[in-house]
C-alpha cells in the first residue's frame, strides 16, 4: 500500500489546488500499480509553517514562494 506525503509551504495553495494535487497523484500511482491499489493509495499534504523551510540557506515563506511563482520562466 503506497503512502505519498506532498510537503507544502504553509498558505502557497489553496484547498482546490490540494484537492488536485490528492486527485492527480492518486492517478499516477494508480497508473503505474493498476487500479487495484486505488483503494489503498494514500496520498497525505502537510504544510510546514513559513521561515522553517529552507533553500540554500534562506528561509521560504509563503509570499516569497508566491512572488517566485509570478517570476516569468
Amino acid at each position: 500500500m503506497p503512502l505519498v506525503d506532498i510537503e507544502l509551504i504553509e498558505g502557497v495553495f489553496d484547498d482546490d489546488q490540494k484537492r488536485r494535487m490528492i486527485h492527480d497523484v492518486t492517478e499516477a500511482m494508480v497508473g503505474v500499480e493498476g487500479e487495484a491499489m486505488r483503494g489503498v493509495t494514500w496520498v497525505r499534504i502537510k504544510e510546514v509553517a513559513g521561515g522553517e523551510w529552507a533553500i540554500g540557506g534562506k528561509p521560504l515563506s509563503a509570499p516569497d514562494v508566491k512572488a517566485m511563482q509570478a517570476e516569468p520562466a
